[in-house]
């Protein structure tokens, strides 16, 4: 070997060791971005301890994050395994691998020869007869404990994207790996729920002492403030999404919302499959005035089928072609058993329109009385509350649709001086600067098919003060 073979040899040897000890060195020089001041902290963090945990608002570069660890342990350490989990196979393939294969094309050539990457895998190459270190894309299931099994290396690193939603019983089954001397785990996420493996990180006594934890403020963050001003006109400045979204803060008990936020996210995240057997319903929500608009949403069991789909300024025979070309559009065993209109105003010459055309619309006053008068005011609460048991049986999928996440997490709730359940109006929402949740009432009205009586329950407040429901 000639000496500048040795001499490029021991320069490649140094830079492994550097950059194998400070990843902020690495990713500065090998992907050539200087990582803001947060993400340094936690990329020093990581390579000094075994535990790091960051919770902040959306926007802020946690993927990016994620991303550069992975390239920055696969590339200095063998045999190595990087476990990287999330509560949703489309948040691994749609956002966290898109990422990183975008940082691995950043790397230098030689570099980036050495690491194949796959739609759910980056491998080490080497040679015939070794075992290549690798990351691996892994959805943390309750229901399939087994996907995070046998993770065990001199190496690991495990690595979890949106944290807040994974459930306990998945960090559980990874207790045995992070027992073994050096194995680290970095977690990042919005801080959605009051309850978990997440919110144990960062307020459970005996368990906060482990982790070295981070908080990022979006509102510090250049680049996030578009989504900043997003959510401030959706939700409002003094709203929990404002502090999960924004402030990087835990959602405070005190916000009284009918559906909370962290239920509606975790259904967006949850890989669920229709269950077998209930037919499909619609709910078709019917704009009366101004800037409302109507609404059709589309419901299986358990699963929201598509996004809310809506239209502005339309009268009521447009209104039933449009249905009827969404129904014309299906095959027959995939068309809905009822689809439950609003009748009150235009809503119910649409319903007699629909039946004309052949279409199965039942027609359904909000203006009726509850089902459970003792504990509702009106049947629009009630219904809003089947919304929120609903989401509460945790076993239900939606599709990510921003505009229905914020109808349905908007409303706020009270109690009338008999001790009634008092959902706010549409009015008052108005008020407060908030759109009327048209998208959120056409869902809701699915479940109002068949006997509402018969629904199953679960327990309410029962007076002026509560506790929180998380």
């Amino acid at each position: 070997m000639s000496r500048s073979s040795d001499d490029s040899t021991e320069r490649a040897l140094l830079n492994l060791r550097r950059w194998k000890a400070s990843p902020r060195t690495f990713i500065s020089e090998v992907l050539g971005v200087t990582p803001d001041e947060w993400q340094g902290s936690v990329l020093d963090a990581i390579a000094e301890k075994d535990r790091v945990a960051v919770r902040s608002g959306h926007g802020v570069g946690k993927t990016a994050l994620l991303s550069w660890a992975v390239l920055w342990w696969l590339t200095t350490r063998t045999p190595c395994k990087v476990p990287v989990i999330a509560a949703s196979a489309d948040q691994l393939r749609d956002t966290i691998w898109p990422e990183l294969g975008r940082w691995h094309a950043k790397m230098p050539k030689a570099l980036r020869l050495e690491l194949i990457l796959t739609a759910e895998r980056l491998e080490q190459r080497v040679d015939e007869g070794q075992e290549p270190g690798f990351a691996t894309a892994r959805v943390a299931s309750k229901d399939r404990p087994e996907a995070l099994q046998g993770f065990h290396s001199e190496n690991l690193l495990v690595l979890g994207d949106e944290a807040s939603a994974i459930e306990v019983a998945a960090f559980d089954v990874l207790t045995g790996a992070l027992s073994s001397p050096g194995a680290k785990m970095l977690l990042t996420g919005n801080p959605t729920r009051l309850s978990g493996y997440f919110w144990d990180t960062f307020n459970r006594s005996g368990v906060v002492e482990r982790w070295v934890k981070f908080k990022v403020n979006a509102e510090t963050i250049p680049r996030a403030q578009g989504h900043i001003e997003d959510i401030i006109a959706r939700y409002g400045k003094d709203s929990n999404a404002y502090r999960i979204r924004v402030l990087g803060e835990f959602p405070t008990t005190t916000d009284e919302q009918v559906i909370p936020l962290d239920l509606v996210q975790a259904a967006v995240a949850r890989n669920v499959e229709p269950v077998a057997g209930p037919d499909t319903i619609w709910g078709l929500d019917v704009a009366r005035f101004g800037d409302d608009r109507t609404a059709l949403a589309k419901r299986k069991g358990n699963v929201l089928l598509e996004h809310v789909k809506w239209w502005r300024q339309k009268d009521t025979m447009q209104v039933a072609g449009l249905v009827k070309a969404e129904w014309d559009y299906l095959a027959p065993h995939d068309r809905p058993r009822q689809i439950v209109v609003d009748s009150i105003g235009l809503g119910a010459g649409v319903a007699d329109r629909l039946r004309e055309l052949g279409l199965p619309a039942r027609d359904f006053n909000v203006g009726e009385q509850p089902a459970a008068k003792e504990r509702y005011s009106r049947l629009r609460d009630e219904i809003w509350f089947s919304g929120r048991e609903w989401f509460a049986a945790r076993n239900v999928k939606i599709p990510k649709d921003d505009a229905l996440i914020a109808e349905l997490t908007s409303p706020t709730y009270s109690f009338s001086s008999s001790g009634k359940i008092v959902v706010e109006s549409k009015d008052d929402m108005k008020k407060r600067g908030l759109p009327s949740p048209d998208l959120a009432d056409a869902f809701l009205m699915t479940l109002m098919a068949g006997d509402r009586t018969k629904r199953s329950r679960i327990e309410y407040p029962t007076g002026p003060r509560r506790s929180p429901w998380v």
